[in-house]
Protein backbone atom coordinates (compact mmCIF):
# COMPACT_ATOMS: atom_id res chain seq x y z
CA UNK A 1 0.00 0.00 0.00
CA UNK A 2 1.28 3.69 -0.96
CA UNK A 3 0.91 5.16 2.44
CA UNK A 4 0.80 8.61 0.70
CA UNK A 5 -1.57 8.36 -1.60
CA UNK A 6 -5.21 8.57 -0.77
CA UNK A 7 -7.08 5.74 -1.10
CA UNK A 8 -10.66 4.61 -2.20
CA UNK A 9 -11.96 2.31 0.48
CA UNK A 10 -15.00 1.17 -1.19
CA UNK A 11 -16.00 1.84 -5.25
CA UNK A 12 -17.78 -0.83 -7.91
CA UNK A 13 -15.71 -1.97 -11.06
CA UNK A 14 -16.53 -4.22 -14.03
CA UNK A 15 -14.50 -5.51 -16.88
CA UNK A 16 -16.74 -3.74 -18.93
CA UNK A 17 -15.04 -0.47 -17.61
CA UNK A 18 -12.18 1.69 -19.09
CA UNK A 19 -9.80 0.26 -15.78
CA UNK A 20 -6.81 1.64 -17.49
CA UNK A 21 -8.50 5.08 -17.89
CA UNK A 22 -9.99 5.08 -14.45
CA UNK A 23 -6.92 4.56 -12.75
CA UNK A 24 -4.84 6.52 -14.56
CA UNK A 25 -7.59 9.47 -13.59
CA UNK A 26 -6.99 8.50 -10.35
CA UNK A 27 -3.55 8.48 -9.85
CA UNK A 28 -2.68 12.30 -11.40
CA UNK A 29 -5.36 12.90 -8.82
CA UNK A 30 -3.09 11.46 -5.83
CA UNK A 31 -5.65 8.47 -5.57
CA UNK A 32 -3.36 4.92 -4.79
CA UNK A 33 -4.75 2.56 -3.19
CA UNK A 34 -8.43 0.55 -4.36
CA UNK A 35 -10.53 -1.43 -2.78
CA UNK A 36 -13.71 -2.77 -4.87
CA UNK A 37 -16.82 -3.75 -2.90
CA UNK A 38 -18.31 -7.31 -4.68
CA UNK A 39 -21.25 -7.41 -2.93
CA UNK A 40 -23.32 -10.10 -6.07
CA UNK A 41 -22.45 -13.27 -7.70
CA UNK A 42 -21.30 -11.23 -11.00
CA UNK A 43 -19.60 -8.33 -9.18
CA UNK A 44 -17.77 -10.97 -7.11
CA UNK A 45 -16.34 -13.18 -9.75
CA UNK A 46 -15.79 -10.00 -12.04
CA UNK A 47 -13.60 -8.55 -8.81
CA UNK A 48 -11.86 -11.84 -9.10
CA UNK A 49 -10.41 -11.18 -12.39
CA UNK A 50 -9.48 -7.81 -11.99
CA UNK A 51 -7.37 -8.00 -8.29
CA UNK A 52 -5.89 -10.40 -10.63
CA UNK A 53 -4.04 -7.73 -12.66
CA UNK A 54 -3.84 -4.90 -10.75
CA UNK A 55 -1.82 -4.87 -7.61
CA UNK A 56 -2.99 -2.05 -5.89
CA UNK A 57 -6.36 -3.30 -6.50
CA UNK A 58 -7.87 -5.33 -3.31
CA UNK A 59 -11.37 -6.85 -3.01
CA UNK A 60 -14.13 -7.37 -0.62
CA UNK A 61 -17.03 -9.89 -1.13
CA UNK A 62 -20.24 -10.81 0.22
CA UNK A 63 -24.05 -10.47 -0.60
CA UNK A 64 -25.61 -7.35 -0.49
CA UNK A 65 -29.58 -7.40 1.26
CA UNK A 66 -30.70 -6.19 -2.22
CA UNK A 67 -29.00 -9.27 -3.46
CA UNK A 68 -30.08 -12.16 -1.40
CA UNK A 69 -31.92 -13.75 -4.53
CA UNK A 70 -28.33 -15.01 -4.98
CA UNK A 71 -27.90 -16.86 -1.78
CA UNK A 72 -28.01 -20.42 -0.81
CA UNK A 73 -27.18 -23.18 1.44
CA UNK A 74 -23.86 -23.38 -1.08
CA UNK A 75 -23.08 -19.76 -0.55
CA UNK A 76 -21.68 -19.47 2.62
CA UNK A 77 -18.79 -22.15 1.65
CA UNK A 78 -18.49 -20.78 -1.20
CA UNK A 79 -17.50 -17.22 -0.07
CA UNK A 80 -14.79 -18.76 2.34
CA UNK A 81 -13.43 -21.11 -0.12
CA UNK A 82 -12.62 -17.61 -2.52
CA UNK A 83 -11.29 -15.49 0.57
CA UNK A 84 -8.83 -18.83 2.20
CA UNK A 85 -7.21 -19.08 -1.61
CA UNK A 86 -6.76 -15.38 -2.13
CA UNK A 87 -5.47 -13.09 0.07
CA UNK A 88 -6.11 -10.21 -2.04
CA UNK A 89 -9.35 -10.77 -0.67
CA UNK A 90 -9.43 -8.36 2.43
CA UNK A 91 -12.84 -8.51 4.24
CA UNK A 92 -16.39 -9.35 3.29
CA UNK A 93 -18.48 -7.15 2.36
CA UNK A 94 -20.96 -5.23 1.53
CA UNK A 95 -23.36 -6.76 4.01
CA UNK A 96 -25.82 -5.55 6.08
CA UNK A 97 -29.60 -4.78 6.19
CA UNK A 98 -31.89 -2.68 3.97
CA UNK A 99 -35.53 -1.66 4.78
CA UNK A 100 -35.68 1.09 2.10
CA UNK A 101 -35.97 -1.08 -0.76
CA UNK A 102 -37.13 -4.06 0.72
CA UNK A 103 -39.59 -4.15 3.95
CA UNK A 104 -41.23 -7.60 3.42
CA UNK A 105 -37.85 -9.76 3.95
CA UNK A 106 -36.36 -8.68 7.64
CA UNK A 107 -35.99 -11.66 8.63
CA UNK A 108 -34.68 -13.37 6.21
CA UNK A 109 -32.13 -10.55 5.41
CA UNK A 110 -30.83 -10.63 9.94
CA UNK A 111 -30.47 -14.31 8.72
CA UNK A 112 -28.06 -13.78 6.00
CA UNK A 113 -26.57 -11.07 7.28
CA UNK A 114 -25.76 -13.08 10.15
CA UNK A 115 -24.55 -15.90 8.22
CA UNK A 116 -21.89 -13.65 7.01
CA UNK A 117 -20.58 -11.77 10.08
CA UNK A 118 -19.87 -15.55 11.41
CA UNK A 119 -17.76 -16.41 8.80
CA UNK A 120 -16.04 -13.33 9.15
CA UNK A 121 -15.14 -14.23 12.89
CA UNK A 122 -14.24 -17.20 11.56
CA UNK A 123 -12.02 -16.62 9.17
CA UNK A 124 -11.08 -13.28 11.32
CA UNK A 125 -11.79 -10.79 8.45
CA UNK A 126 -13.14 -7.13 8.65
CA UNK A 127 -16.68 -6.42 7.72
CA UNK A 128 -18.19 -3.36 5.48
CA UNK A 129 -21.64 -2.65 6.14
CA UNK A 130 -24.56 -1.35 3.96
CA UNK A 131 -27.49 -0.46 6.39
CA UNK A 132 -30.28 1.32 4.68
CA UNK A 133 -33.49 2.23 6.96
CA UNK A 134 -32.64 0.04 9.42
CA UNK A 135 -30.18 1.29 11.77
CA UNK A 136 -31.86 -0.19 15.01
CA UNK A 137 -31.66 -3.41 13.40
CA UNK A 138 -28.26 -2.73 12.52
CA UNK A 139 -26.94 -1.57 15.73
CA UNK A 140 -28.31 -4.21 17.71
CA UNK A 141 -26.73 -7.11 15.52
CA UNK A 142 -23.13 -5.68 15.42
CA UNK A 143 -23.31 -5.32 19.21
CA UNK A 144 -22.79 -9.51 18.74
CA UNK A 145 -19.96 -8.82 16.80
CA UNK A 146 -17.75 -6.50 18.90
CA UNK A 147 -14.77 -8.55 18.32
CA UNK A 148 -15.29 -7.75 14.49
CA UNK A 149 -13.44 -4.76 12.75
CA UNK A 150 -16.34 -3.11 11.10
CA UNK A 151 -16.98 -0.34 8.71
CA UNK A 152 -20.27 1.47 8.30
CA UNK A 153 -20.22 2.43 4.12
CA UNK A 154 -21.93 5.59 3.12
CA UNK A 155 -22.74 6.54 6.65
CA UNK A 156 -25.10 9.55 6.42
CA UNK A 157 -26.57 10.13 9.65
CA UNK A 158 -26.97 12.21 12.75
CA UNK A 159 -24.46 12.36 15.07
CA UNK A 160 -26.28 10.23 17.79
CA UNK A 161 -25.74 7.56 15.51
CA UNK A 162 -22.33 8.14 14.75
CA UNK A 163 -21.03 8.43 18.25
CA UNK A 164 -23.41 4.79 19.04
CA UNK A 165 -21.39 3.66 15.89
CA UNK A 166 -17.84 4.67 17.62
CA UNK A 167 -18.75 2.82 20.63
CA UNK A 168 -18.97 -0.51 18.73
CA UNK A 169 -15.62 0.33 17.51
CA UNK A 170 -16.36 1.26 14.10
CA UNK A 171 -14.81 3.22 11.33
CA UNK A 172 -17.61 5.07 9.25
CA UNK A 173 -17.16 5.55 5.22
CA UNK A 174 -17.44 8.69 4.56
CA UNK A 175 -18.37 9.82 0.75
CA UNK A 176 -19.91 12.59 -1.76
CA UNK A 177 -23.09 12.86 0.23
CA UNK A 178 -20.51 14.84 2.88
CA UNK A 179 -19.96 17.68 0.17
CA UNK A 180 -23.80 17.81 -0.64
CA UNK A 181 -24.89 21.33 -0.23
CA UNK A 182 -27.71 20.63 1.92
CA UNK A 183 -25.85 17.79 3.88
CA UNK A 184 -26.33 17.30 7.53
CA UNK A 185 -23.46 15.27 7.76
CA UNK A 186 -21.00 18.57 7.75
CA UNK A 187 -21.92 19.52 11.10
CA UNK A 188 -21.72 15.54 12.22
CA UNK A 189 -18.42 15.00 10.67
CA UNK A 190 -16.98 18.20 12.69
CA UNK A 191 -17.44 16.25 15.71
CA UNK A 192 -15.92 12.78 14.84
CA UNK A 193 -12.58 11.76 14.88
CA UNK A 194 -10.39 11.34 12.73
CA UNK A 195 -9.54 8.05 13.85
CA UNK A 196 -12.49 6.88 12.83
CA UNK A 197 -12.80 7.73 9.51
CA UNK A 198 -12.16 6.15 5.80
CA UNK A 199 -12.83 7.83 2.62
CA UNK A 200 -14.90 6.10 -0.15
CA UNK A 201 -16.68 6.94 -3.89
CA UNK A 202 -18.66 4.08 -4.08
CA UNK A 203 -18.48 4.90 -7.82
CA UNK A 204 -20.12 5.24 -9.89
CA UNK A 205 -22.74 6.50 -7.36
CA UNK A 206 -23.08 9.16 -5.02
CA UNK A 207 -21.20 11.75 -7.40
CA UNK A 208 -19.51 14.79 -5.04
CA UNK A 209 -20.39 18.37 -5.60
CA UNK A 210 -19.82 20.26 -7.23
CA UNK A 211 -19.77 17.77 -10.24
CA UNK A 212 -23.11 16.02 -9.69
CA UNK A 213 -24.36 15.67 -12.88
CA UNK A 214 -21.15 13.12 -13.64
CA UNK A 215 -20.90 9.49 -13.45
CA UNK A 216 -18.85 9.31 -10.10
CA UNK A 217 -15.11 7.27 -10.19
CA UNK A 218 -12.44 6.66 -7.51
CA UNK A 219 -10.22 9.81 -8.78
CA UNK A 220 -13.35 12.17 -6.88
CA UNK A 221 -11.19 10.78 -3.51
CA UNK A 222 -9.82 13.87 -3.61
CA UNK A 223 -12.69 16.18 -3.78
CA UNK A 224 -13.96 14.23 -0.65
CA UNK A 225 -10.67 14.50 0.99
CA UNK A 226 -10.37 18.34 0.42
CA UNK A 227 -14.17 18.78 1.24
CA UNK A 228 -12.99 16.92 4.55
CA UNK A 229 -9.97 18.95 5.01
CA UNK A 230 -12.30 22.38 5.23
CA UNK A 231 -14.94 20.96 7.50
CA UNK A 232 -12.57 19.74 9.96
CA UNK A 233 -9.46 22.63 9.25
CA UNK A 234 -6.81 19.97 8.58
CA UNK A 235 -4.06 19.32 6.04
CA UNK A 236 -4.62 16.84 3.37
CA UNK A 237 -1.44 15.38 4.23
CA UNK A 238 -3.21 14.64 7.39
CA UNK A 239 -6.28 13.09 6.49
CA UNK A 240 -4.44 11.09 3.82
CA UNK A 241 -1.85 9.53 7.15
CA UNK A 242 -4.79 9.19 9.53
CA UNK A 243 -7.10 7.46 7.03
CA UNK A 244 -4.75 5.16 5.74
CA UNK A 245 -3.51 4.35 9.27
CA UNK A 246 -7.14 3.38 9.69
CA UNK A 247 -7.16 1.04 6.66
CA UNK A 248 -4.02 -0.80 7.53
CA UNK A 249 -5.33 -1.12 11.67
CA UNK A 250 -8.46 -2.70 9.76
CA UNK A 251 -7.36 -4.53 6.98
CA UNK A 252 -4.85 -6.91 8.07
CA UNK A 253 -4.37 -8.33 4.70
CA UNK A 254 -3.33 -5.33 3.37
CA UNK A 255 0.87 -4.45 3.29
Amino acid sequence: MNKNGLTDTHFHLELTDNIESILEEANKCGVSNFIISGCDLKGINEGLEIIKKYANIYLTIGIHPDEIKDFNAQTISYLEDLIKNNQKIIGIGEIGLDYYHNKENKEEQQRIFRLQLDLARKLKLPVVIHSRAAFNDTYNILKEYQDLSITIHCFTEALENAKRYIELGCLLGIGGVSTFKNTKLRETLKEIPLDNIVLETDSPYLTPEPIRKERNAPKNISIICDNLCQIKGISREEIIKVTNQNILRTYNRIS
